[in-house]
């Protein structure tokens, strides 16, 4: 069985056009699920004022899983499309997916 890996993606939403043009382009991603979150943390520097009191930034965040192999080309796709906008990744291994 071939190693999949699950990428989590988190944006600003100023942005979520660009990477759902940018992932609908890349062969490696076969589908993905989008949806919108509030992300909170401790950067209230970044935050605006109604963002620091509300306690919440509003995000989207996207996941997508693919073969172990295509992940660093597509976290270096990610890097050099998005660099700066602040877009948040993790990986995370996929030990079982199916369709019942």
């Amino acid at each position: 069985m071939e190693n999949k890996v699950l990428i989590s993606i988190v944006i600003v939403p100023a942005i979520e056009d660009s990477v759902v043009d940018w992932l609908l382009e890349r062969e490696e991603v076969s589908g993905f699920t989008s949806h919108s979150v509030d992300g909170h943390g401790s950067s209230a520097h970044s935050m605006s004022i109604g963002e620091q009191v509300a306690g919440r930034r509003k995000q989207v965040m996207f996941q997508f899983y693919l073969p172990e192999q295509a992940m660093s080309g597509v976290v270096e796709g990610l890097t050099d499309e998005f660099h700066g906008t602040g877009l948040h990744y993790w990986v995370t291994p996929v030990v079982d997916s199916g369709r019942l």
